[in-house]
């Protein structure tokens, strides 16, 4: 019987482990996965500094004219201390020296030789930042589970963090079966048909961080089947497309099951896809997608990304939606849970009005997937919906309704 999306989704995530850890320069740390909580060990900014090229004066000199013979610049250590009508010429990122209760930027006050007349109001505290005002010393500043930003790396790097923590790169292998399945380098026969799919679930690998290994198109024999899959064997997810279904001649599942496969389900209740299997071999993943291109991408983004985002360490690891509104009327066939890709263009959201599980050109076009439920047979220009990007990252640290009904 099959299993519903969420359920499909709750069971990849409660047996798709997290991959083990390495340290690595922060300068090879984009894109991945935090493995441990970063702390603070000392004040950002460590001292404080000056917000603008200007003076530091006293707030009780305001509307006079002070003297000012000495500057500070970043990087200086100033040993002097501000006296009354004094003023000290300092430069932004240079220490405040002590006495300093304000800095008035050099824009707002009128220069004569060493003379500098100051304005009627000085704000106490006026453009100094003070120390640990952006991190404190023994905070943490990044979390375990988030992803690293190049932003993440100027924090580290502000820190005088050189190496860091992460999930390694998760290992991804994919093969397809059929041999009517031919590569695409290869010249073919009228009767057979170039692999799109692998080609494809690889590069969608590489683009959601992960390494990938081809392990080619094995035929339609329980032996093949076997060769291949133990030549995989070393990576952390599995995919395969086709040989999945009831045809006399699809010994996948059998292959997998006779290395110790435990499968936890077979089928989902989704249109289109519904012969997608998740089974598990030790530590390896292994998910089984549809022959047909089209239906095959839908149970990728919808589950292979699962399982890659929770693999990955990632704590907001669950699909995110967007609510928009159908840019037109649109009619779909009632009776299934049924996913439609479409165009989001900020505004609005657009389902493709051809869509067969056997198309490929609806893949490059589309950027969003609207799901909905078996009820709904009309959706109206106008209308809220619910879609998931897939041209961009959007996750969400809890789980999340995504169905349109």
């Amino acid at each position: 019987m099959p299993v519903s999306i969420t359920q499909a989704l709750d069971i990849i995530d409660k047996n798709t482990p997290v991959v083990n850890s390495e340290v690595i320069p922060i300068e090879m740390a984009l894109g991945r996965v935090m493995s441990e909580d970063s702390i603070a060990t000392f004040d950002l900014p460590r001292f404080d500094n000056s917000a603008m090229d200007g003076y530091a004066v006293k707030c009780a000199d305001a509307n006079s004219t002070v003297e000012c013979t000495d500057v500070i610049y970043a990087g200086d250590d100033p040993q002097m201390t501000l006296q009354p009508t004094k003023a000290i010429k300092i430069m932004t990122g240079a220490p405040i020296p002590d006495g300093c209760e304000a800095i008035i930027p050099i824009e707002n006050t009128t220069v004569i030789g060493t003379q500098v007349t100051l304005p009627e109001e000085i704000k106490k505290d006026g453009h100094i930042r003070r120390a640990g005002e952006d991190i404190k010393s023994g905070s943490v500043y990044l979390h375990k589970g988030e992803k690293v930003t190049a932003y993440s790396i100027a924090l580290l790097a502000s820190q005088g963090v050189t190496h860091l923590r992460v999930t390694r790169k998760i290992k991804v292998a994919v093969f397809g079966t059929g041999d009517e399945l031919r590569p695409h380098y290869e010249k073919i026969a009228p009767h057979q048909l170039y692999n799109s799919n692998t080609p494809m679930f690889l590069a969608r690998a590489k683009e959601l961080g992960c390494e990938v290994e081809y392990i080619g198109s094995s035929g339609d024999t329980l032996e093949s089947l076997t060769s291949a899959i133990k030549s995989a064997l070393n990576a952390d997810i599995i995919i395969t497309s086709g040989g999945i279904s009831m045809g006399d001649r699809d010994f996948t599942k059998e292959a997998f099951t006779n290395l110790g496969m435990t499968l936890h389900f077979d089928k989902v209740d989704i249109k289109p896809g519904k012969p997608t299997a998740f089974g598990t071999i030790g530590e390896t993943v292994v998910i089984n997608l549809p022959g047909n291109p089209l239906a095959s991408m839908v149970n990728y983004e919808m589950f292979v990304r699962a399982a890659i985002r929770k693999m990955s360490g990632m704590k907001a690891h669950y699909h995110h939606t967007i609510s928009t509104q159908m840019r037109e009327d649109f009619t779909l066939r009632a009776g299934k849970h049924t996913v439609r890709l479409g165009i989001f263009d900020g505004e609005t959201f657009m389902p493709f009005t051809k869509q067969l599980p056997g198309m490929i050109s609806p893949l490059e076009q589309a950027n969003a997937m609207l799901i909905t439920t078996p009820e709904i047979s009309v959706l109206e220009k106008g209308r809220m919906v619910k879609i998931l990007p897939i041209n961009w990252e959007l996750t969400a640290s809890q789980k999340e309704d995504f169905f349109t009904f």
